[in-house]
């Protein structure tokens, strides 16, 4: 192992992702509701999430990506069983697979764009045989997600940021453009239309996309092609709107190949509607302007994803969550493991927020769903309740103290002189056979200083650093980490201007604390930057991770939830350096779906990305110790210890109006 590079183990958190329980599902196509029951069929095995499939025959041979190893893999589901598709490239994001003619094609961001705030998502084609060839067929510097591969199979299209970079703040329609190429000439690409996402083939020359229209709703459009596609120029064919406003219609699925004419005007639609809760799978027809619902006839209640069809249309696909009915994995552990890109590190992700590992490692406490403070053993095998139905948040460990969890109580997001308050909770031990500890509960800081949040513990045990709103502005302060402010106890302010300084964290070896800031632009309150500084308050500078200071990239930083190694040389933070990775559409709730995980030193150099997927990944932590669990294979070992039930309790996006 390089000495250099950072070692260990990271618990973060994903919003919404362990309670997903994806299973794909299937149905003969609906396209008569009069006399017909519908009957739902199982696809996949329930094992972890899997999701995003598509059909290679009648016969339902299916391609799809599955999270079972630990990060998305290709898989190839036939009657007989599901296998893994190998290919060729180490990559911790896949998406989108479409197998033709021995032909995988997928995303993948495993080539890291050299621009900052730049996604690395592009397209790429494996020759499925010996070899397993790998071909790039985004070019470099340029963006592409949600591939569609046309009848004949000569055309491709995605959806396109061409070589621009992310809009920093764009991550619900994305203004991606509908882009084709030949399968055989990738670098001949034509923009069909401007700002549209999720294409899909029907036919050889037309292609139906979504976007969001310029009166709110998401719709689908159409774009139709001349035959003789050698002479498309750019933006030469007009788009039309087929969806009608008053109903969210996006991810839409075409019948690609089939041979009935009469075929070619059904789409397959995710549906959000004005007073219903859950997305659903409709049947859209083109020409008859219908709808005719799917899986609200026999799932109300539960939320579906991104529709496929069959090549002649016999059967739709997509996902959702499982039920509790089916066989498969029913509980969440803990703490799952999930593959790392460094070989130093240890990467689990927390059915929880806020993880806070105890002085030896063996404990981790943290919050679940921001709703009390529990306790869980480092291998997830043994749990404990230590504050119950409470909104609390924020979580640090007292490296001196067995029996010492500070934590913030009251509601998170509120403003500054909301009452929100640092305590000290203690307990004699975590006796193996209770499930809820008793604990005393002892507020440090006084109930009329406004929003006081984010403790972080000094090494030795004797003081708490913090974010308090108790001068009208987001600053940090210190206190006595026994009595707090009451009693006698210390308090002293650390920094102190009219702009945000939040989420502290003290380093190991006592000598900084690491801290967000938008100090450099206070009217910006959505982007902040990694500051440092000396506990008595100087050496305060600022760690320029995403550019030279002064540079335009350096001020788009939205950096967070920083924290030392334990060696007190690499800083762990979340942030939006990457781009989006995925349709946000196309997914759950992430209320910032560019959420992933990085480290750098202190001198703002090693910059590294542990994580790479389309969710949100936040509130990291690092372990003292490197928590074995993996197999001799490299592939993580889903251990489903004790954990809670799998209910598929998550958000759908709340952005979508209705």
């Amino acid at each position: 192992m390089d000495s250099h590079s950072p070692n260990g183990s990271i618990i973060f958190s994903t919003v919404g992702r362990t309670n997903y329980g994806f299973d794909i599902f299937s149905l003969k196509t609906p396209l008569s509701f009069l006399n017909s029951p519908i009957t739902e069929h199982r696809l996949t095995d329930g094992a972890s999430v899997n999701f995003n499939g598509q059909f290679i025959d009648e016969d339902q041979t299916l391609v799809f990506i599955s999270e079972r190893s630990g990060a998305p893999r290709i898989y190839l589901r036939r009657p007989s069983g599901i296998e893994l598709i190998p290919t060729s490239i180490n990559s911790l994001f896949l998406d989108r697979p479409i197998l033709r003619n021995n032909r995988l094609y997928y995303i993948s961001a495993h080539q890291h764009s050299k621009k900052k705030f730049t996604s690395s998502s592009a397209l790429y084609c494996t020759t499925i045989n010996d070899d397993n060839e790998v071909t790039r067929l985004t070019p470099e510097g340029s963006v592409d997600y949600s591939p569609s591969i046309s009848k004949s199979g000569h055309m491709i299209a995605v959806a396109s940021y061409g070589n621009r970079c992310w809009p920093t703040e764009e991550f619900h329609d994305l203004s991606t453009d509908i882009v084709v190429f030949p399968e055989s000439k990738p670098d001949r690409r034509t923009i069909v239309c401007r700002h549209g996402g999720w294409p899909t083939w029907s036919g050889d020359s037309t292609i139906y996309f979504h976007r969001q229209a310029d009166d709110g709703w998401w719709s689908i459009f159409k774009v139709d092609l001349p035959e003789d596609l050698s002479n498309l120029v750019d933006e030469s064919n007009g788009s039309i709107r087929v969806t009608p406003p008053g109903v969210h219609c996006f991810t839409p699925a075409a019948a690609v190949a089939s041979s009935d004419r009469s075929k070619s005007s059904i789409i397959a639609i995710t549906t959000r509607r004005p007073g219903k809760s859950y997305r659903h799978i409709e049947i859209f027809d083109v020409e008859s302007q219908k709808f005719f619902p799917v899986t609200e006839l026999i799932n109300p209640t539960t939320h579906h994803y991104n529709p496929f069809f069959s090549p002649e249309l016999t059967f739709l696909g997509y996902h959702r969550y499982r039920g509790e009915s089916c066989s498969g994995e029913t509980t969440i552990p803990y703490l799952d493991p999930v593959i790392s890109p460094e070989s130093g590190l240890k990467m689990l992700r927390l059915n929880g927020f806020f993880p806070a590992s105890s002085p030896s490692g063996e404990f981790i406490a943290f919050n679940p769903g921001f709703k009390g403070l529990e306790v869980i053993k480092s291998d997830g095998s043994k749990k404990w309740t230590l504050i119950k139905d409470r909104t609390s948040f924020c979580n640090s460990w007292s490296p001196a103290e067995r029996g010492v969890i500070f934590t913030t109580i009251g509601p998170i997001f509120e403003s500054v002189k909301t009452t929100v308050q640092i305590a000290r909770v203690s307990f004699s031990s975590l006796n193996v056979n209770d499930e809820e500890i008793p604990v005393e509960i002892k507020v440090l800081t006084g109930e009329e200083t406004g929003n006081n949040a984010f403790p972080s513990c000094s090494p030795d045990g004797k003081h708490i650093v913090f974010r308090s709103g108790r001068s009208g502005h987001k600053n940090l302060y210190i206190i006595d980490a026994v009595n707090g402010e009451m009693e006698g106890g210390e308090i002293r302010q650390l920094t102190n201007g009219a702009w945000i300084d939040t989420m502290p964290n003290w380093s190991p070896d006592g000598k900084l604390i690491a801290f967000s800031s938008n100090r450099h632009n206070p009217d910006d309150i959505n982007r902040f930057s990694i500051y440092i500084v000396h506990p008595d308050g100087s050496g305060l500078r600022r760690i320029h991770v995403a550019g030279p200071e002064g540079s335009e990239e350096v001020d788009k930083e939205r950096l967070n939830h920083v924290c030392f190694s334990k060696d007190s040389e690499w800083l762990l933070f979340t942030g939006n350096l990457s781009g989006v990775t995925a349709e946000p559409v196309s997914l759950p709730n992430q209320f910032q779906p560019y959420g992933d995980l990085y480290v750098v030193k202190l001198d703002g150099s090693g910059l590294r990305r542990l994580t790479c997927n389309g969710y949100e990944n936040g509130t990291p932590a690092w372990h003292p110790s490197t928590m074995r669990m993996e197999t001799t294979t490299g592939e993580t070992e889903r251990r489903v210890l004790v954990g809670e039930k799998l209910k598929g309790e998550f958000d759908d996006v709340l952005w979508m109006k209705c």
